[in-house]
Protein backbone atom coordinates (compact mmCIF):
# COMPACT_ATOMS: atom_id res chain seq x y z
CA UNK A 1 0.00 0.00 0.00
CA UNK A 2 1.49 3.57 -0.10
CA UNK A 3 0.68 7.03 1.12
CA UNK A 4 -2.16 9.36 -0.39
CA UNK A 5 -0.58 11.89 -3.16
CA UNK A 6 1.95 9.32 -4.27
CA UNK A 7 3.34 9.83 -8.03
CA UNK A 8 2.49 7.93 -10.77
CA UNK A 9 5.62 6.69 -11.41
CA UNK A 10 5.83 5.47 -7.71
CA UNK A 11 2.48 3.52 -8.18
CA UNK A 12 3.64 2.29 -11.10
CA UNK A 13 6.45 0.58 -9.22
CA UNK A 14 3.81 -0.59 -6.38
CA UNK A 15 1.99 -2.46 -9.59
CA UNK A 16 5.38 -3.67 -10.56
CA UNK A 17 5.51 -5.58 -6.82
CA UNK A 18 2.55 -7.13 -6.79
CA UNK A 19 3.01 -8.31 -10.21
CA UNK A 20 6.31 -10.24 -8.99
CA UNK A 21 4.77 -11.27 -5.39
CA UNK A 22 2.16 -13.68 -5.94
CA UNK A 23 0.57 -13.88 -2.99
CA UNK A 24 0.21 -10.19 -2.57
CA UNK A 25 -2.81 -8.55 -1.97
CA UNK A 26 -2.97 -4.78 -2.51
CA UNK A 27 -4.65 -2.27 -0.53
CA UNK A 28 -6.31 1.54 -0.90
CA UNK A 29 -4.15 4.46 -0.27
CA UNK A 30 -3.70 5.80 3.46
CA UNK A 31 -3.29 9.06 5.16
CA UNK A 32 0.31 8.97 6.41
CA UNK A 33 -0.72 10.59 9.82
CA UNK A 34 -2.81 7.33 10.50
CA UNK A 35 -1.23 4.53 8.55
CA UNK A 36 0.77 3.00 11.08
CA UNK A 37 -2.69 2.50 12.85
CA UNK A 38 -4.16 1.24 9.47
CA UNK A 39 -2.02 -1.10 8.58
CA UNK A 40 -2.03 -3.09 11.50
CA UNK A 41 -5.65 -3.34 10.85
CA UNK A 42 -5.77 -3.94 7.52
CA UNK A 43 -2.77 -7.18 8.16
CA UNK A 44 -4.92 -8.63 11.23
CA UNK A 45 -8.10 -8.23 8.79
CA UNK A 46 -6.63 -10.02 5.86
CA UNK A 47 -4.29 -12.55 8.08
CA UNK A 48 -1.09 -10.93 6.62
CA UNK A 49 1.84 -10.90 8.71
CA UNK A 50 4.19 -8.86 5.82
CA UNK A 51 3.76 -5.60 4.68
CA UNK A 52 5.00 -3.11 2.08
CA UNK A 53 4.48 0.54 2.40
CA UNK A 54 5.51 3.29 -0.08
CA UNK A 55 5.36 6.88 1.88
CA UNK A 56 6.48 10.36 -0.21
CA UNK A 57 7.55 13.43 1.64
CA UNK A 58 6.82 16.67 0.41
CA UNK A 59 5.22 15.01 -2.76
CA UNK A 60 8.75 15.14 -4.14
CA UNK A 61 9.82 13.47 -7.03
CA UNK A 62 13.25 12.24 -5.66
CA UNK A 63 11.55 11.68 -1.96
CA UNK A 64 10.08 7.63 -2.22
CA UNK A 65 10.32 5.81 1.46
CA UNK A 66 9.28 1.71 1.15
CA UNK A 67 8.78 0.02 4.61
CA UNK A 68 8.71 -3.51 4.96
CA UNK A 69 7.96 -5.05 8.30
CA UNK A 70 6.31 -7.38 10.19
CA UNK A 71 3.00 -6.44 11.73
CA UNK A 72 1.81 -5.66 14.68
CA UNK A 73 5.40 -5.55 16.52
CA UNK A 74 8.12 -5.43 13.85
CA UNK A 75 11.02 -5.24 12.74
CA UNK A 76 10.55 -2.86 10.32
CA UNK A 77 13.50 -1.54 7.95
CA UNK A 78 12.86 1.66 6.08
CA UNK A 79 14.22 1.62 2.59
CA UNK A 80 15.40 5.06 0.91
CA UNK A 81 14.85 4.48 -3.02
CA UNK A 82 17.26 5.33 -5.66
CA UNK A 83 17.35 4.74 -9.25
CA UNK A 84 14.06 3.35 -10.32
CA UNK A 85 13.00 1.51 -13.46
CA UNK A 86 9.76 0.42 -13.75
CA UNK A 87 9.03 -2.81 -15.50
CA UNK A 88 7.56 -1.08 -18.53
CA UNK A 89 10.15 1.47 -19.23
CA UNK A 90 13.16 -1.88 -19.86
CA UNK A 91 13.05 -3.85 -22.97
CA UNK A 92 12.69 -6.82 -22.05
CA UNK A 93 13.11 -10.11 -24.25
CA UNK A 94 10.36 -12.23 -21.86
CA UNK A 95 8.60 -11.86 -19.27
CA UNK A 96 7.60 -14.15 -16.31
CA UNK A 97 3.97 -15.80 -16.05
CA UNK A 98 1.65 -14.43 -13.63
CA UNK A 99 1.90 -16.12 -10.34
CA UNK A 100 4.92 -18.18 -11.17
CA UNK A 101 7.10 -18.42 -7.67
CA UNK A 102 10.00 -16.21 -7.35
CA UNK A 103 13.32 -17.75 -6.55
CA UNK A 104 14.77 -15.25 -3.73
CA UNK A 105 18.64 -14.83 -3.98
CA UNK A 106 20.93 -13.18 -1.67
CA UNK A 107 24.44 -11.70 -1.58
CA UNK A 108 26.87 -13.14 0.55
CA UNK A 109 27.48 -9.81 2.42
CA UNK A 110 23.99 -10.49 4.14
CA UNK A 111 25.91 -13.65 6.23
CA UNK A 112 28.37 -11.17 7.29
CA UNK A 113 29.13 -11.80 11.38
CA UNK A 114 29.98 -7.90 10.99
CA UNK A 115 26.77 -6.70 9.74
CA UNK A 116 24.50 -8.04 11.82
CA UNK A 117 21.33 -5.93 10.48
CA UNK A 118 21.82 -7.36 7.38
CA UNK A 119 21.34 -10.96 8.45
CA UNK A 120 17.91 -9.66 9.66
CA UNK A 121 17.13 -7.42 6.81
CA UNK A 122 17.40 -10.47 4.54
CA UNK A 123 14.97 -12.73 6.70
CA UNK A 124 12.63 -10.11 6.45
CA UNK A 125 13.31 -9.44 2.76
CA UNK A 126 13.06 -13.72 2.12
CA UNK A 127 9.93 -13.58 4.58
CA UNK A 128 8.20 -10.97 2.22
CA UNK A 129 9.21 -11.67 -0.85
CA UNK A 130 9.30 -15.61 -0.92
CA UNK A 131 5.66 -17.46 -1.65
CA UNK A 132 4.42 -19.92 1.12
CA UNK A 133 4.65 -23.26 0.20
CA UNK A 134 0.84 -24.70 -1.49
CA UNK A 135 -0.30 -21.07 -1.90
CA UNK A 136 -3.40 -20.64 -3.89
CA UNK A 137 -2.57 -18.25 -6.22
CA UNK A 138 0.77 -19.57 -6.72
CA UNK A 139 2.26 -21.87 -9.58
CA UNK A 140 4.24 -24.82 -9.19
CA UNK A 141 7.43 -23.57 -11.15
CA UNK A 142 9.92 -20.54 -10.84
CA UNK A 143 10.95 -18.50 -13.89
CA UNK A 144 12.40 -15.80 -12.36
CA UNK A 145 15.00 -14.89 -9.47
CA UNK A 146 14.73 -11.85 -7.08
CA UNK A 147 18.25 -11.01 -6.26
CA UNK A 148 19.51 -8.93 -3.12
CA UNK A 149 23.28 -8.09 -3.15
CA UNK A 150 24.72 -5.24 -0.70
CA UNK A 151 27.35 -3.47 -2.54
CA UNK A 152 28.80 0.60 -1.63
CA UNK A 153 26.56 0.76 1.75
CA UNK A 154 23.18 0.48 -0.55
CA UNK A 155 20.98 -2.38 -1.01
CA UNK A 156 20.73 -3.41 -4.77
CA UNK A 157 17.30 -5.22 -6.10
CA UNK A 158 17.04 -7.22 -9.22
CA UNK A 159 14.94 -9.25 -11.03
CA UNK A 160 16.25 -11.55 -13.58
CA UNK A 161 14.35 -14.09 -15.96
CA UNK A 162 15.57 -17.82 -16.52
CA UNK A 163 15.17 -18.85 -19.73
CA UNK A 164 14.86 -22.69 -20.80
CA UNK A 165 17.35 -22.55 -23.67
CA UNK A 166 18.57 -25.88 -25.75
Amino acid sequence: MCQRGIGGRYRGLLDDLINLIPHSKQEAKVERKQAKIEINELCFARSCNNFIYFESRNHKVTDLYMWIAKSPNGPSFKFSLNTIKAMGELKMTGNCLKYSRPFVSFDGSFDDPKMPHLTLCKELLSQTFNTPKNHPKSKPFIDHVISFNYYDGKIWFRNYQVLNQD
